[in-house]
């Protein structure tokens, strides 16, 4: 499905603000894939990334995870082997209010994703955060079961489907 984040904005004017949000400029583009869209899987987490693996174990046809990581700097949390169990399992894409690593790896994997920044370093493995529950960074709030919209120029969230 193509689509452009402009030409969106553009179609859905009246809704921007309100049912249609922009999220702030705020991400680096990783993975293989420039756009990607889906409906909403959300994570709230700090520093530990069990939880991304368990959502990347599911099926995710048609879904976005979208990981509220507390905008923290200090780890990643989605490295290589997660990119591609998400790709194994059918999930179009993922944004991370926080870092990834492997990102050389990640760039040839068949994944949309959207970070802050990179780091070397893994998270710890405690299995704590929460998961479906509205988060809200970039001056938007992600709702679960809404729609995410990301290519080059950025990332749209929906309360209804716009394709």
């Amino acid at each position: 499905m193509t689509f452009k984040t402009p030409d969106l904005c553009d179609a859905f004017e009246a809704e921007l603000g309100k049912s249609l949000r922009v999220v702030a400029p705020m991400f680096r583009r990783y993975g293989g894939k420039a756009s990607f869209s889906g409906q909403i899987v959300t994570l709230k987490l700090f520093e530990d990334n069990s939880l991304v693996r368990e959502a990347f174990a599911e099926n995710g046809q048609g879904k976005v995870l979208v990981i509220d990581g507390g905008g923290s700097l200090r780890c990643a949390l989605v490295g290589d082997q997660l990119a591609i169990l998400a790709t194994k399992n059918g999930w179009d894409g993922v944004v991370v209010y926080g870092c990834i690593r492997d990102s050389g790896d990640i760039a040839g994997i068949d994944l949309g994703m959207r970070a802050l920044n990179t780091h070397p370093q893994k998270s710890i493995k405690r299995g704590v955060g929460e998961r479906d529950i509205a988060v809200s960074f970039g001056g938007v709030a992600f709702n679960p079961g809404e729609w995410l919209y990301a290519d080059e120029d950025g990332v749209l969230v929906s309360d209804r489907p716009l394709l």
